[in-house]
C-alpha cells in the first residue's frame, strides 16, 4: 500500500494536519493510523475544552505564534460548521503580592502577543465579572472562550472521510523505517504501508516513534489531570472561566474553574505524575512504563527540582479536602458538598535529560519524517495552525 502521507495519531492535531494537507494537495493519498477504535480518545477528548487566548506564552515562541493564528482559524471553522462555542472571557486572579507581580508579567506578555482589551481589575471590579471570587487583582481576558473539541474532531473526521482520506483504526505502529524514495510503516496487522512522508502525531507515545529514526534528548512523562464537577446547586458560584496565577516555573495553569458549553461547571485539572501513559486513574499502573519513567535521568532531575510541588500535587490527588482548599483560594464559599469527582486527562509532557520540561511546541523533521514531539496545551486551540505549519514543511 503506497500513500503520499501517513499520519500516525488521530487526535485533533493529527486530524488538523490531514485537513491542511488535503486542502493544499487535494489529489494526494492520505492514511491516518490510530491504535484506538476511533479518533480523539486521549488528550484531545479529555481536556477542559477552553479556547485559549495566548496570554501565557513567551512572545515569539511557537506556542504564542500558533495559538494566536490557531485561535483565528479555529473560530472560523467553528462558525462555518455551526459548532457550539462561546467567547465568554476569563479572569486570572492574584491573591498575594508575588502573584500580583506575576500577574503584571502576564499582562505585558498578553499585550506583546497581540491581545486587545485586557483589563487589570481591583478586588471590587472582580465582583462585576465573578461575584463570588476572592482576589486582590485580576486580569480580564476577553478573548478566552469555550467549545467542545470532540465535536470539532468529529467534524474534521467527517470532512476528511468525504475527501477520501483513509482511516486505519485499531492499528498499532510497530516500526518506522526510512528508505530511499519512500518511508515504511510496519503495523500489528502484519502490513507494510509506504509513503513519501510520515507525520508522527502520536501524543503520549510520540517519543517512542521518534526514536525509531531520530536521536532525541527527551522522554514523554505522563501527568494526570483530575477534575471535580460542581453540583448543579453550586453552579451559580461560577459565571465563566476563573484561573489562578500560574507558577512561572511550572508549565501547568493550576486548578481553575471552567464553564462548559452545556453550562455545567468543572474544576481542575491538577497535575500529578501518572503510573501509566494512559493512567486515567491512580489505580491504573503499567509497570513497564512506570519503570521507564522513574529510571529516566531527566525524570530524576525533574523530581530534584520540583519535589515539593510533586508532593503537593500527589496529596491533592489523594485528598478531596486538599483539592477543595485550592478551589477555596478563588471561591471561599465553595463547600466539600458542592463538588463531585469528574473525569481525568493525561498530559504528554516532554522532559529533557537535564530535567527541564519542554515549555514550547517541539516539531522536528528529517528524511521526510515529521515528528510532533511536544504539543500540550494550547495544542487544541492551535491545532489548525500546527497543521498548516506541518504542511508547510512538505517540499
Amino acid at each position: 500500500m503506497k500513500y503520499d502521507f501517513i499520519i500516525v495519531g488521530a487526535g485533533i492535531v493529527g486530524l488538523s494536519t490531514a485537513y491542511s494537507l488535503i486542502h493544499k494537495y487535494p489529489d494526494s493519498k492520505i492514511i491516518i493510523i490510530e491504535k484506538e477504535e476511533t479518533f480523539s480518545k486521549h488528550q484531545s477528548g479529555n481536556n477542559s475544552n477552553v479556547i485559549h487566548s495566548g496570554i501565557y506564552y513567551k512572545p515569539g515562541s511557537s506556542k504564542a505564534i500558533n495559538c494566536k493564528k490557531g485561535y483565528d482559524l479555529l473560530l472560523k471553522f467553528l462558525k462555518e460548521y455551526n459548532i457550539p462555542h462561546e467567547i465568554c472571557g476569563k479572569l486570572i486572579v492574584a491573591n498575594s503580592d508575588d502573584e500580583i507581580n506575576e500577574l503584571m508579567v502576564l499582562f505585558e506578555k498578553g499585550k506583546k502577543n497581540g491581545l486587545k482589551g485586557l483589563k487589570i481589575l481591583d478586588s471590587e471590579q472582580i465582583k462585576n465579572y465573578e461575584p463570588y471570587v476572592n482576589g486582590l487583582k485580576a486580569i480580564h481576558v476577553p478573548q478566552a472562550g469555550i467549545t467542545d473539541y470532540k465535536l470539532v474532531s468529529k467534524k474534521i473526521y467527517e470532512i476528511l472521510k468525504d475527501k477520501g482520506v483513509k482511516f486505519s483504526f485499531n492499528t498499532k505502529v510497530l516500526n518506522i523505517k526510512n528508505g530511499s524514495g519512500f518511508n515504511r510503516v510496519f503495523t500489528n496487522c502484519n502490513e507494510e504501508i509506504r509513503a513519501n512522508y510520515i507525520v508522527n502525531v502520536a501524543g503520549l507515545y510520540s517519543d517512542k516513534l521518534a526514536k525509531m529514526n531520530f536521536e532525541i534528548d527527551y522522554k514523554i512523562i505522563p501527568f494526570r489531570g483530575e477534575y471535580y464537577n460542581l453540583k448543579p446547586s453550586a453552579s451559580y458560584l461560577v459565571k465563566n472561566l476563573i484561573y489562578p496565577v500560574p507558577d512561572p516555573n511550572f508549565p501547568f495553569l493550576g486548578v481553575h474553574f471552567t464553564r462548559r458549553i452545556n453550562n455545567s461547571i468543572e474544576s481542575g485539572p491538577n497535575a500529578v505524575f501518572a503510573f501509566s501513559r494512559e493512567g486515567y486513574k491512580m489505580s491504573i499502573i503499567n509497570f513497564k512504563e512506570l519503570f521507564e519513567s522513574i529510571s529516566y535521568i531527566g525524570f530524576l532531575k525533574l523530581i530534584k527540582l520540583y519535589w515539593k510541588e510533586g508532593i503537593i500535587e500527589m496529596y491533592r490527588s489523594f485528598s478531596k479536602y486538599a483539592y477543595l482548599k485550592s478551589l477555596q483560594k478563588l471561591i471561599p464559599e465553595i463547600k466539600i458538598s458542592d463538588i463531585s469527582s469528574g473525569g481525568a486527562g493525561v498530559r504528554a509532557q516532554a522532559v529533557k535529560s537535564n530535567g527541564e520540561m519542554v515549555d514550547d511546541f517541539l516539531i522536528i523533521s528529517k528524511n521526510n519524517i515529521i515528528n510532533v514531539c511536544n504539543a500540550p496545551s494550547p495544542a487544541a486551540t492551535a491545532s489548525f495552525a500546527i497543521g498548516e505549519h506541518i504542511s508547510n514543511l512538505i517540499k
